[in-house]
């Protein structure tokens, strides 16, 4: 059941829309881990995810969840698989208890125990209909469902948006429970970078339908730079050895992907630690190169 390396392999794929198109993008999550997938809104992030659900066809490039062909092997692979949307699908009219019955029909290793524990934890009431519900008690209810299957993979479409940070810290500490056994994974795609900045172990970052960056969060954190500088050194900072630059009216602050080519080259200069949303901010100005 086991026996593959990666929980999710993305090689290759495209998908074409009028407008928008997600460009023979490749990236892997190792078992046993939790990937953030970030990126602005439109970025990309939604396309991927349904794609790998088989929601939309992709038109070129392979996709393996669990190790098995996402197409081939759609019903064996979504049996050990949960998901949870930004928008919650269950129909309102349904209550918590009802949607046991449901998710009872659907797959085999459905655990009532386990999904009464959940709706303990999250103080979830069994007989309220779902449409009473505020965001982020439907947002514990999808999580509720998606965790008690037996899942080895969990897929999240910005799961935490729009929630407290109080559920939103719940809700974390959650996944990372569910992390303990080696045999399960997730891939989280937010936009609320600090949230995987606590929890993920690698990052994606994905913008206009491109992978900019893919890699271990804190390889990724390690390599870059945020150089701050008055304007007369920043005239001196060789263009192609920067992703991009906000101007001030102070001087300059300076984003580089190479850290000990910073060192070598601008050793005299501030380099700042930097975080996965800055280094977001200054990738999706690349092409502009220099910003205010």
């Amino acid at each position: 059941m086991n026996d593959y390396e990666n929980a999710i392999e993305i090689k290759d794929v495209t998908k074409r829309y009028d407008g928008f198109t997600l460009d023979n993008i490749s990236f892997n999550v190792p078992k046993g881990s939790i990937m953030g997938f970030i990126g602005q809104n439109g970025a990309g992030k939604t396309t991927t995810i349904h794609s790998l659900l088989n929601i939309i066809p992709i038109d070129g490039g392979e996709i393996r969840l669990l190790g098995h062909d996402h197409i081939k092997d759609e019903d064996t692979v979504k049996e050990r698989m949960g998901v949870v949307f930004d928008e919650c699908p269950f129909h309102d009219m349904f209550t918590a208890k009802q949607m046991a019955s449901v998710f009872r029909g659907l797959y085999a290793g459905w655990n009532d125990q386990t999904y009464q524990q959940y709706l303990d934890r999250f103080q979830l009431p069994q007989k309220k209909k779902i449409g009473q519900f505020s965001k982020g008690m439907k947002m514990k209810l999808q999580i509720a469902c998606a965790l008690s299957h037996g899942a080895e993979l969990l897929v999240m479409d910005e799961a935490t948006t729009g929630l407290d940070p109080v559920v939103r810290s719940e809700i974390l500490d959650i996944f990372l429970e569910y992390l303990q056994d080696e045999s399960h994974s997730i891939l989280m795609s937010s936009h609320i970078t600090s949230d995987l900045e606590k929890i993920a172990d690698s990052v994606t970052f994905i913008d206009k339908g491109k992978i900019l960056l893919t890699g271990y969060k804190d390889d990724v954190l390690e390599n870059h730079t945020l150089i701050k500088c008055s304007k007369g050194d920043y005239a001196l900072i060789d263009r192609n050895d920067f992703i991009s630059a906000r101007l001030t009216d102070f001087g300059a602050e300076v984003m580089m992907s190479d850290r000990a080519l910073a060192e070598q080259k601008y050793g005299g200069l501030v380099m700042d630690n930097t975080t996965l949303e800055e280094i977001m901010v200054y990738y999706v100005n690349r092409q502009r190169k220099e910003w205010s």
